[in-house]
Formats: structure tokens, C-alpha cells, sequence
């Protein structure tokens, strides 16, 4: 019974985290992408088609970080500790980027200075998400644990390269969401940045791939043992038939295929990281079974969890499909 529960909470953190990525890493995206757009016109247009779903897409952030308090305290104390300040700078970074979109809908005369201010408050936000992810691939010691020695554990070479990777995959998701919403010129502009995007992430997936082993032999040892090998070898070829498809479709412009298609990516990643790592919530240390909450705590927050997953789906998915279709040049949904 207890096995279970703990299993069923670890799976409802790790989906949580998942749209958390998906869904505000596309909106991220597009403030990343805001440099690269120097028409005016074009940003409003593109700041439209996020206005009625950005500030929903942040509650899965909210969801995964309580689920990790109530049902994995151990690993909640423990790790937290050690990604203090890029998890405080990803926060100041999130609320700084939705005062700037508040006041890119009224503001005149300073309407540059806050765009500038919200395409720096998404990327840096999606920077620090990368240096978490990467501080977790390096793995934890007992001595990294401690806050006086593992302090900067989470600012390396390999974090700031994962940090610049998940920019990358955002601005992906962005670009290709967009292609969706908008149509003629920015699309056409969208389309290349698109592909500069997903060049740019297969590099860093090559890179973060080729460099794992010198930062965790742990996941090598997991994936090339056997029977490991067999079962996981789908995950990377399914990665390198998304990437292809993903290409060609990009040069046919299709309109919606890309956006499906950079989901795939990301989810074959996220899926690949979860087995390198699994059972383990601190990669290496300590086991979900471990660091989970006392059983009865465990049926609260779970009973909660399964009336209100669903509630949140729903309204996500409603949201969606209320405001699908074509955004319109300068329309504003404020």
C-alpha cells in the first residue's frame, strides 16, 4: 500500500514538472525569442497569442513544488538548500517578467524598456531552470549536501551549458508555438528561428550526452548495462526520428506538426533523464521510498491530488481550446 501511494505521488510530481516545462517553457520561449523580433507589431502579435493562458501555465510550477513539500519533505529540505539562489533568482525572474507583461499593455513612451525587461526576465528564468536540471544530471555527495561545501555546486561548466540548452529548447517550443497563432510575415520569420532553434538544441544534446560520463558514471553504468541498453535504446532513436521529422517539416511549413513534434523532443529527454535516475528523488543518495512522507500524510495530499490534477487539466485544456486559432496583428486580449 505505502509503495504504491509513494509511487503514485512520484508520478503525479514528475507529470507537474512536465507541464510546468511545456507549457510555461513555451511562453518563456517567446520572451527569449524577443531579440531576434525587432517589429513592434510583430512582439504585440506574439504577446497576444500567450496573454490568456501564460499566468495558468505557472500553476503547474506551484503544483510540482507543493506536491515535492508534502509528499517528499526529505528531498524537499534537502535539496532546496543547495539550489537556494538560482531557484530565488528563477522566482525574482518570474515575477519581474509578469510585472513587465502588465505593463506592456499600457505603456507608451517606455514600451521598449519593458519588453527589453521581459524577454530578460524569461531567459534568465529558463537559465536558471537549466542550471537545477544540470545540478541534478551532475548528481549529489554527501559532502555536496552540506550548504558550506555543495554551495556552488549548481554554477559549473556543465550547469551553465545545460542552463544555455534549456534556453535553446524553449525558444523551440516558443518558435513553434507561434507558428500556430500567427500567420505571413512572422511566420515566415518564426520559421527560420524554428530551425536556428532546434540547430542549436540537437548541438546541445550532443554535447550534454557526450559529457555526462565525465560528470556522472552512474548514468553511463545505467544505460549501457544490460538488459538496460534494449529497453532504453527506443528513447534516443525516437529523439533522432522527432529531430528529423521536426526538420522536414519546418522546411514544408506545416503549421501545427512542429509544435507536437518539439513536445516529443522534450518529453523523450525528460523520460531519458527519469530512468537514468530512477528510483532516486536525490540522484544517487536517496530513493523516492526514502524521502517520502509518512503514510497517512501521503493519503491526504493524494486524495486532494486526484480531485484536483483532474480540475486543473480540464481548465488548462478549456483554456486552450477557448483561445485557439490565429492571433491577429496587435491584438490584445487585456
Amino acid at each position: 500500500m505505502e509503495i504504491l501511494v509513494t509511487f503514485l505521488l512520484g508520478a503525479i510530481l514528475s507529470f507537474a514538472i512536465f507541464m510546468y516545462v511545456l507549457l510555461d517553457g513555451f511562453d518563456l520561449g517567446i520572451g527569449i525569442l524577443f531579440p531576434f523580433i525587432r517589429n513592434s507589431l510583430h512582439r504585440k502579435t506574439m504577446i497576444a497569442a500567450i496573454a490568456p493562458v501564460w499566468d495558468g501555465n505557472e500553476t503547474w510550477l506551484v503544483l510540482g513544488a507543493a506536491t515535492l513539500y508534502g509528499g517528499f519533505p526529505i528531498a524537499y529540505s534537502t535539496i532546496l538548500p543547495t539550489l537556494y539562489m538560482p531557484l530565488i533568482i528563477m522566482l525574482a525572474a518570474l515575477v519581474f517578467r509578469g510585472i513587465s507583461f502588465e505593463f506592456m499593455f499600457n505603456a507608451q513612451k517606455t514600451l521598449k524598456l519593458w519588453q527589453f525587461f521581459f524577454s530578460l526576465g524569461s531567459s534568465v528564468a529558463a537559465f536558471c531552470q537549466g542550471l537545477a536540471l544540470g545540478t541534478f544530471v551532475q548528481g549529489y555527495s554527501e559532502k555536496m549536501l552540506l550548504i558550506s561545501s555543495g554551495h556552488y555546486h549548481w554554477f559549473t561548466p556543465f550547469t551553465i551549458t545545460t542552463g544555455i540548452a534549456v534556453m535553446c529548447g524553449y525558444a523551440l517550443l516558443g518558435s513553434t508555438w507561434m507558428l500556430k497563432k500567427t500567420e505571413d510575415d512572422l511566420q515566415n520569420i518564426l520559421y527560420d528561428k524554428a530551425k536556428w532553434a532546434l540547430i542549436f538544441v540537437v548541438f546541445f544534446l550532443v554535447v550534454v550526452t557526450l559529457w555526462t560520463p565525465q560528470v556522472d558514471i552512474n548514468i553511463v553504468t545505467r544505460w549501457f548495462s544490460k538488459p538496460n541498453f534494449f529497453i532504453l535504446l527506443p528513447l534516443p532513436l525516437l529523439t533522432v526520428i522527432a529531430v528529423a521529422w521536426l526538420w522536414r517539416a519546418l522546411s514544408q511549413k506545416t503549421e501545427k506538426l512542429p509544435f507536437y513534434l518539439s513536445m516529443f523532443i522534450f518529453l523523450f529527454s525528460y523520460v531519458g533523464f527519469a530512468m537514468s535516475v530512477w528510483p532516486f528523488i536525490i540522484p544517487h543518495i536517496v530513493t523516492i521510498w526514502q524521502a517520502a512522507a509518512p503514510l497517512d500524510a501521503q493519503l491526504f495530499i493524494l486524495c486532494g491530488l486526484l480531485v484536483l490534477v483532474p480540475v486543473l487539466c480540464f481548465y488548462t485544456a478549456y483554456a486552450y481550446y477557448v483561445f485557439r486559432g490565429k492571433t491577429s496583428p496587435g491584438e490584445e486580449h487585456y
